[in-house]
């Protein structure tokens, strides 16, 4: 039964992709009417409905038809990231650099050291196996963090502290990852396959596009005019956008730092604001499908296979992202909110982490290269099952969730332009209310440590 409902069994090509949408449209849809009940975000529900609709459950879109639809896993996350690029204004970095930098030291080496140490000791696996899987669990994956914090509106310092750490945290794994190559080959010697220019061709090409990155802010605000149409200013930057990802799929990287690169550099230089509100309005079926697709792609059969120890990574990276994150925030003196609900919003790993596991792949040994695609592949789509949850929990305690209600439609030009400016000063207000409450929080906690300490 199960076989008869793919959609692989219609004969003609273009039905089938129509369709494959449609079901994935539909389906996305409904799940999140039960989330909705249960209070989760919607990026559950679409990871849920694929999990439903994919392989190994009704097996409605089968294995080639998942395959076919890859493309959708590089121009999202792009898009994502070029929205992200919104809140890395250069001020706020200066603001906010001491925690920032400090926060994403710590949660990556924290989480990075306690699972390599506990696959060493606790499951006698090599040192190279311990070393490659710890520094890929230093990684973070911003898609459904902020598909959760635009679904609920959450601005503030909160926020911004949390995208400036997902924005760093990448960049610092694939250069940790870079330098564990290394130490892994040295280790391995004449008996590993992969040669120098393997390790060093992805830290270049990351460099290229990262430059690429700069190049198209610039590019991007000499032709975003206010002359153009709101039509033609979103046709431009999704060109702009969308070749980022293409020379990024085509060299093997992944796109989301130049793409982060590409907004900051948009919005530092004084680009047109209104213009991530336009794409921002674009993608939403874009990023149904992506995160349906990303549900569907979850091997249940491999999660027996990776066992305890995936089991143990799930677990262990968590406890690793929370202290780090904590340990991070009370060493630069953040507030109480960011102290106590960052690591949580923290917990998603996947696209940066996948290429990693790839790369990791070829160096081990076949058993144990196998294991750490198997771990990485599907801890990774339950992070994304669970992530979404616990980040909509950090935002509702630190207090910067300003909306649960969608987003407006689209009426008319004016309407957007409106909306852009409307949501905007809101934005602001918001980020002033915030960020003087936590201020104010501050204060009272070290007046109180003064007092104590004065009294004792």
């Amino acid at each position: 039964m199960i076989k008869c409902l793919s959609i692989d069994n219609i004969p003609n090509v273009e039905a089938r992709v129509i369709l494959c949408v449609a079901v994935m449209l539909f389906v996305g849809f409904l799940l999140t009417r039960i989330t909705k009940k249960l209070k989760l975000p919607n990026v559950t529900g679409y990871l849920t409905a694929g999990v439903l609709i994919g392989p190994y459950v009704l097996g409605i879109l089968s294995p080639s038809m998942i395959e076919g639809m890859g493309f959708l896993t590089d121009i999202v996350p792009a898009l994502i990231a070029f929205g992200v690029g919104k809140y890395l204004k250069i001020a706020k970095l200066k603001k906010n650099a001491k925690s920032v930098l400090c926060i994403t030291m710590l949660e990556c080496l924290f989480a990075a050291v306690i699972v390599t140490l506990a696959m060493k000791y606790l499951f006698s696996l090599s040192w190279s196996f311990s070393l490659l899987l710890g520094v890929i669990a230093a990684a973070t994956a911003p898609t459904s963090t902020i598909m959760t914090i635009r679904q609920y509106k959450a601005k503030g310092r909160f926020i911004n502290i949390l995208l400036q750490v997902i924005a760093i945290d990448n960049a610092f794994v694939i250069i940790a990852f870079s330098l564990a190559c290394v130490l892994v080959q040295g280790a391995a010697g004449s008996a590993s396959s992969l040669s120098a220019l393997d390790i060093v061709l992805p830290v270049i090409y990351n460099i290229l596009l990262l430059g690429l990155g700069v190049l198209a802010g610039f590019i991007l605000n000499r032709i975003i005019t206010p002359t153009r149409t709101i039509d033609h200013m979103l046709s431009l930057a999704i060109a702009v956008i969308f070749i980022i990802a293409g020379v990024g799929s085509w060299l093997g990287i992944s796109p989301l730092l130049a793409c982060m690169v590409m907004g900051m550099v948009y919005v530092n230089i004084g680009g047109d604001k209104r213009l991530f509100k336009l794409v921002s309005r674009f993608s939403p079926p874009l990023l149904l499908m992506f995160f349906v697709l990303s549900g569907a792609r979850l091997n249940l059969p491999s999660l027996l296979t990776a066992g305890l120890i995936g089991v143990a990574y799930f677990a262990i990276r968590i406890i690793g992202k929370l202290g780090g994150a904590y340990l991070g925030a009370v060493i630069s003196k953040s507030p109480k909110t960011t102290r106590k609900y960052l690591g949580l919003a923290l917990i998603p790993q996947a696209g940066v982490s996948i290429g990693l596991a790839a790369l990791g792949q070829r160096i081990l040994p076949t058993d144990a290269g196998t294991l750490l695609s198997t771990i990485i592949l599907s801890s990774g789509l339950l992070y994304e099952i669970v992530g979404p949850a616990c980040a909509k929990y950090a935002m509702n305690k630190s207090g910067v969730i300003t909306s649960t209600l969608p987003v407006p439609a689209i009426e008319d030009d004016g309407g957007i332009l409106n909306d852009a400016r409307h949501d905007e000063a809101a934005g602001e207000r918001d980020d002033a209310v915030t960020v003087h409450e936590e201020e104010l929080q501050h204060m009272e906690e070290t007046v109180s440590e003064d007092i104590n300490t004065t009294v004792q």
